[in-house]
């Protein structure tokens, strides 16, 4: 497999925007929303760079189903959402791709009326955006190819790998670390 970003570079980002958006949210009340299930490294890692108060939530979302590199119908599911009225969210996911993720969670988070809402991704894929926004912070920007690691899978597996891979038709069944 091929190493797109390797673990001291992702770990050094994720330092960055630890301090930028404990910046960003001093003394407000702020609430992380982690989409499961890639998000979860994404958001560990992060939230122990964030140097302010937080609670953590998660909603679950998926748009990709077994082995497919190609995105299907969303399905969303937010009952595990915090209390999020009057609230500062920052709703986190592995990677930008399409947007539709973003853009449906965003529109269900919204009818709960937090006071904000922004967006934050590991990854932006380029040219893939079929929605009119962009994370408002991002980790990466990476080519439109398919990747795992770091959280990201393939058949929901190699979540567990410390790097950003490039996928690689055959490679991923042999690849153990």
């Amino acid at each position: 497999m091929k190493i797109l970003i390797d673990p001291q570079t992702i770990n050094r980002r994720i330092s960055q925007l630890g301090r930028q958006i404990t910046a960003d949210y001093a003394g407000r009340d702020l609430v992380i929303v982690g989409v499961l299930k890639g998000s979860v490294i994404f958001l560990a890692d992060l939230t122990r760079q964030i140097e302010i108060p937080h609670e953590l939530g998660f909603v679950h979302a998926s748009s990709y189903r077994g082995e497919s590199t190609t995105s299907g119908s969303l399905t969303l599911s937010i009952e595990a959402l915090p209390p999020v009225a009057g609230r500062d969210v920052l709703l986190l996911d592995d990677i930008f791709d399409t947007g539709r993720t973003l853009a449906g969670l965003l529109t269900a988070i919204a009818a709960h009326q937090p006071r904000s809402i922004k967006t934050g991704t590991l990854l932006w894929k380029q040219g893939r955006a079929l929605v009119q926004f962009a994370p408002d912070y991002h980790g990466f920007q990476i080519p439109d190819e398919f990747v795992v690691g770091y959280g990201l899978d393939y058949n929901d597996r190699f979540r567990h790998l410390p790097y950003i891979g490039i996928w690689e038709a055959g490679t991923l069944e042999a690849t153990s670390a």
